[in-house]
């Protein structure tokens, strides 16, 4: 019986030969942690007796969830990560370089076939460049910087079947959305979700970024990208627990509506509802793909009276390719506010929190009540062009009307 990607890559990575269910040790070729969990993994790793970090090569800290810092406690956690990360060779990207799922692809830290771990449950995004990725616990995290390996459970497996393309105004959020709908909440369990299809030859590598990070959404362990691109690809014969074959040229701009990600609905069944604030950012859609989208939409145009529109860039690179290509003026003559590159409302840290009522509609990837930092303040999931055209209207709109 053939192997499905996830046995494949654990299998190289534990040197004996893993099948679904079974436990393996396995070596890490990549780990990361933000300024909400390195803290943390750096205190276990100390009440481990951990002295040296096993591979600090393969160790990436990123200040981006409280970034820059709002207070004196969070100051102080970041001083930690700093004087840690300089003392054990550990690469760190502070203030204003970017989100950590960026920069981690950015900068090349994951190649295909890799097996790479994080202190962040969006983690998972690195299976769009062919690698095995998934969120762990802080503690999890410390060990495996102390020896160099953690242990898995190989999951079961999905087969994510894409077919169609995509029309006007469905983007990748759409597509991950009608996933995280038709699933469920948990109906992808410590799974892993492998996508196929000819479909993904059409998609862009940021549209496979956000797939793969909307799969924890699902409950799944990770997903990844199955084609010419990454060249991972499961077995003949490999076992699949469940096959989900998706049309897109059937989809259409949805939204996930309050306080559930899979609470997805068409956008014309909420198209009555009013929003005071957007956001477009995040580690799901940040990229520089997603600021053309909402400029191509805003551009010679003002977002309504009465609403206010965040702009987070995913990293500093995108920051200044969106300078170039003048899409910072064209969105910021429309309306739009921009903040410090890094994570900003979509974890209420700081930087844009709602108001009591205020309903937000954000491209990012969580809605849960107070998620954003106020649990007064109802919040809807769509892609940056819904977003963008909502703002413009001052209520919750598809796309495809404000071309």
């Amino acid at each position: 019986m053939g192997r499905t990607v996830a046995e494949q890559i654990l299998s190289a990575h534990s040197k004996v030969p893993l099948r679904e269910g079974d436990l393996g040790v396995c070596d890490v070729d990549f780990m990361l942690a933000s300024d909400t969990t390195a803290p943390i993994a750096i205190q276990s790793f100390q009440q481990m007796n951990g002295r040296k970090v096993a591979r600090p090569d393969r160790i990436a800290f990123v200040i981006d969830h409280a970034s820059p810092c709002p207070n004196q406690k969070i100051a102080g956690l970041h001083a930690m990560m700093r004087r840690f990360a300089a003392e054990q060779g550990i690469t760190l990207y502070d203030v204003g370089e970017g989100i950590c799922h960026q920069l981690t692809v950015e900068n090349g830290h994951v190649r295909s076939g890799d097996l790479a771990i994080g202190a962040d449950s969006h983690t998972c995004t690195y299976g769009a460049l062919g690698a095995l990725a998934t969120g762990v616990g802080s503690t999890e995290l410390a060990a495996a910087m102390l020896t160099g390996q953690s242990w898995f459970k190989v999951p079961a497996s999905y087969r994510v079947e894409l077919s169609g393309s995509p029309g006007p105004g469905v983007h990748a959020m759409d597509i991950a959305l009608h996933l995280v709908g038709l699933l469920g909440s948990d109906g992808a369990a410590y799974r892993s979700l492998e996508f196929c299809g000819a479909a993904l030859e059409r998609l862009g590598r940021s549209d496979k970024l956000t797939l793969c990070n909307m799969v924890v959404e699902a409950g799944a362990k990770n997903g990844v990208v199955c084609d010419s691109t990454t060249g991972v690809r499961s077995e003949p014969g490999a076992r699949f627990e469940r096959v989900v074959d998706i049309d897109l040229s059937a989809l259409r701009p949805c939204v996930a509506a309050p306080h559930r990600v899979d609470n997805v609905k068409p956008v014309e069944a909420v198209a009555s509802v009013e929003v005071q604030q957007g956001f477009i950012g995040s580690c799901t859609n940040g990229r520089i793909e997603d600021l053309r989208v909402a400029a191509a939409i805003l551009a010679g145009r003002k977002v309504a009276p009465g609403v206010r529109l965040l702009v987070i860039p995913a990293s500093k690179r995108v920051f200044l390719q969106a300078v170039r290509e003048g899409l910072v003026e064209t969105l910021t003559d429309a309306g739009a506010v921009f903040i410090t590159t890094g994570c900003g409302p979509c974890v209420g840290t700081h930087n844009g929190v709602p108001g009591d009522g205020d309903t937000v509609i954000s491209s990012s990837n969580r809605n849960f009540k107070g998620r954003m930092g106020n649990n007064q303040a109802p919040i809807y999931l769509a892609s940056p062009a819904t977003v963008a055209a909502s703002v413009l209207t001052g209520r919750i709109t598809d796309p495809r009307q404000v071309r």
